[in-house]
């Protein structure tokens, strides 16, 4: 890895912290930025029922797409309302509601029997298990997760029971997990995907609902998604995707977690929009984070020349790209993608 990474240019670095979104009906279109853009990971966007066989060689094609160093390759299989994948191949799953008030092993079968038909068809990477809680009194006026039933339960200890089963049921059976959406929006009352200014006016640095991130950092988890909302308590100035504060210093620093630090969705949420397109990536880079996530296939270039152009200007930057860029690769190193280290 360390050989791989001290041979990339600037422009390489840059598009290894990006995870764009192609759709899951036609993966292959995202091809040529793949490519040209050297982009470190692929998000399948939409909803699906295509087959196993034609999902494996439309992966497989992505997969030959990123060379030496091939993409992330990542989705939405939580259960319930969010599942990119359904039909004769990829059975319903339950909601994490619905999974959390069952038993440990039927929540880790369940988890670990999608993960294997996921990594079958070259899944490295699902955005899930959600680690967010949602009170009871709260329950579906909670915009993003109450309302779909996308929590585990309504207490925190609960909440992390269940993370530190899914982590490793999914991570076992060859697909890498994603913490979401740290520090959490399960106290939240509107959606940051449609919303321009969420406020979680809750969550402090020793809030007892991080408990269920702590259980996944703990359990293993390759990596955690950040929130797009705004917690003043933690920091004041702007959304957690953002902030210093939450990704570097809370998130690292007070829970102790190593591993890739990825956005939600900074191109179509409403609540990332505070900035141009290119400086999203940067701002997320530059407050610690590894891999930028957006659904939109237009967003890679500007995002890319954004952080090859902010890389040039600054020194110091130029060495959290670089860190950043070794985030993306450990995890890929981990997934089995890399043919060496």
């Amino acid at each position: 890895m360390g050989r791989i990474l001290g041979g990339m240019s600037v422009p390489e670095q840059a598009g290894q912290v990006l995870m764009i979104g192609t759709p899951v009906a036609a993966p292959r279109e995202i091809t040529g930025d793949l490519t040209r853009l050297h982009l470190g990971g692929v998000f399948l966007a939409g909803r699906s029922t295509r087959s196993a066989t034609a999902l494996r060689a439309d992966i497989a094609a992505l997969t030959r797409s990123g060379g030496a160093v091939p993409p992330l390759v990542s989705l939405d299989q939580e259960g319930g309302s969010v599942q990119t994948l359904k039909g004769d191949d990829f059975p319903i799953l339950p909601s994490a509601q619905r999974l959390g008030a069952r038993s440990a092993t039927e929540l880790r079968d369940t988890v670990s029997g999608s993960a294997r038909r996921l990594a079958a068809i070259g899944i490295t990477l699902n955005l899930a298990p959600v680690a967010d809680t949602v009170p009871a009194d709260i329950a579906e006026a909670n915009p993003p997760i109450g309302a779909f039933r996308r929590q585990y339960g309504s207490q925190p200890a609960k909440v992390a029971a269940a993370i530190r089963t899914a982590v490793p049921a999914s991570q076992d059976a060859g697909v890498l997990t994603v913490l979401k959406h740290f520090p959490g929006l399960g106290r939240v009352r509107a959606n940051t995907d449609v919303t321009a200014d969420v406020i979680d006016a809750h969550t402090t640095a020793d809030d007892p609902y991080l408990e269920p991130f702590r259980a996944g950092i703990e359990a293993g988890s390759a990596a955690v998604m950040m929130s797009s909302a705004r917690y003043p308590r933690l920091d004041q100035e702007t959304i957690a995707a953002y902030s210093e504060p939450i990704i570097t210093g809370l998130l690292r620093e007070k829970l102790g977690f190593r591993g890739l630090v990825m956005s939600d969705d900074l191109g179509a949420a409403d609540a990332a929009a505070i900035a141009p397109v290119g400086e999203r990536a940067v701002r997320f880079i530059a407050a610690g984070g590894d891999l930028a996530l957006t659904i939109r296939p237009e967003d890679a270039k500007p995002m890319a020349e954004a952080l090859t152009e902010r890389a040039g200007k600054d020194e110091d930057f130029a060495l959290r790209l670089k860190d950043a860029a070794s985030h993306v690769l450990r995890v890929k190193d981990r997934a089995g993608l890399l043919s060496c280290g």
